[in-house]
């Protein structure tokens, strides 16, 4: 793990659990659940509208590296080539059992589990199974861990078939009353080299690594006699049970930012029956400088993240209806990583909240940014180098591939602060 963990400001945690604690603004009477097949990564095979040849030589290529697409550093045969493997164990389990109209993890939950006794263990009530698990998780390789209860709000309405390029049933069984999210940092140095196809390679990284520790924890939970569904982009809506469980806060540009690592984390989720106890939302400040920061909606290539304030508008129907928040355009955004041959992640590179916890000023700018000093914290921000893009080939070493920085060797931050 590297340096010892350090404790990070994680704010306040709110009063209770309740939509207005977590900051949704969810309409009762215009809200609709999400279906899969209305994502736009799934658009993009059935929707003419969305689908181009960009976009099937853009899935093609994690199939087989491109070779010298583009005559510029991060687009090499080589970064293709670091990406793809990158993507390798959640390829796996995704291409499994294709021939069952199945794609694990993007499309349906996570199924290898082993068969285990139906007898339960007690594990002393709420409170004690819910430090058991957050242990368990965090020494299998969870970098934070929090609880939520089920809702049914965020779970599709349908799931996508990539076999039939239609819908079928999500059913993820009855009794399923908690939802245990993970989250998986991603590498700040592949990050940092945005747009690239070595930044794609931290994405890759952050679902292979969420695959194994579901599966793990599924498989502990399982092994107790409770039931289990390991569920990564499947099943549901990650980002309001990660907000409900106390990873973090929402963004300008519709992601997570945790205390930890900024955006720069992957969620997964565990439906479980396991009797546990519901963590509170937390709030240190986000929204307050969401609303004064621009720099996601700025550097965003696409134009596709807001810079006014949150809207029930809808830019496509591959937005969710009801809610009042910052909605990114999946049109445009996906359009332009079809055009770069690769996902973006600039947004996330350019938040003033992705940056080294470790380092004592960034814990101390974390701070000051959750105070009514936020406009210091920002322009500080604005005359330091984060969220500056590296060169890949700074990345790769000036002298060739034999000498990476240090910056993209290390896999995560230690800092976890574990709730």
């Amino acid at each position: 793990m590297g340096r010892p963990i350090q404790q990070v400001w994680r704010g306040r945690p709110a009063p209770d659990d309740s939509d207005g604690a977590a900051g949704f603004d969810v309409d009762p009477a215009s809200f609709e659940r999400f279906s899969q097949v209305d994502d736009v990564f799934n658009r993009a095979f059935w929707d003419d509208e969305v689908r181009s040849d960009q976009t099937d030589r853009f899935y093609a290529g994690y199939r087989e590296p491109l070779k010298d697409w583009r005559k510029a550093r991060g687009f090499r045969r080589a970064d293709y080539a670091l990406r793809n493997a990158a993507w390798h164990v959640a390829d796996i389990f995704a291409e499994l059992r294709e021939d069952d109209d199945r794609r694990d993890g993007f499309l349906d939950p996570l199924s290898i589990l082993r068969d285990a006794s139906d007898e339960r263990e007690d594990l002393g009530g709420p409170d004690a199974a819910t430090a058991e698990i957050k242990q368990v998780a965090t020494t299998l390789g969870a970098d934070l861990v929090g609880i939520t209860g089920h809702d049914e709000r965020w779970l599709y309405t349908e799931r996508y078939s990539r076999l039939r390029e239609g819908s079928k049933p999500n059913d993820i069984g009855e009794g399923l009353t908690h939802v245990i999210v993970i989250g998986q940092a991603m590498d700040p140095g592949l990050i940092a080299t945005a747009p690239s196809a070595l930044a794609g390679a931290a994405t890759g990284l952050g679902y292979s690594q969420d695959a194994l520790v579901l599966l793990a924890l599924a498989q502990y939970v399982h092994n107790l006699g409770y039931r289990a569904v390991p569920s990564m982009n499947d099943t549901g809506l990650a980002i309001p049970y990660a907000i409900k469980a106390g990873l973090g806060e929402y963004g300008r540009h519709g992601l997570v930012i945790t205390p930890e690592f900024g955006p720069n984390v992957r969620f997964g989720k565990i439906h479980t029956d396991l009797p546990l106890r519901n963590d509170r939302p937390i709030r240190f400040g986000v929204r307050e400088m969401c609303e004064l920061c621009r720099a996601c909606s700025e550097a965003c290539p696409s134009d596709a993240i807001p810079a006014g304030d949150p809207s029930s508008e809808r830019h496509n129907r591959s937005n969710i209806a009801g809610i009042s928040k910052w909605s990114v355009d999946g049109e445009r955004c996906f359009g332009y990583w079809a055009k770069i041959n690769s996902d973006c992640s600039v947004c996330i590179r350019a938040c003033p909240y992705t940056r080294d916890y470790r380092l004592r000023r960034n814990r101390w700018w974390a701070r000051l940014a959750g105070t009514r000093y936020r406009r210091l914290a920002l322009w500080l921000h604005g005359r330091s180098s984060v969220g500056a893009r590296v060169s890949p080939a700074e990345w790769w070493g000036e002298g060739g591939r034999e000498t990476p920085v240090e910056l993209g060797t290390t896999r995560r931050s230690p800092v976890t602060g574990a709730p």
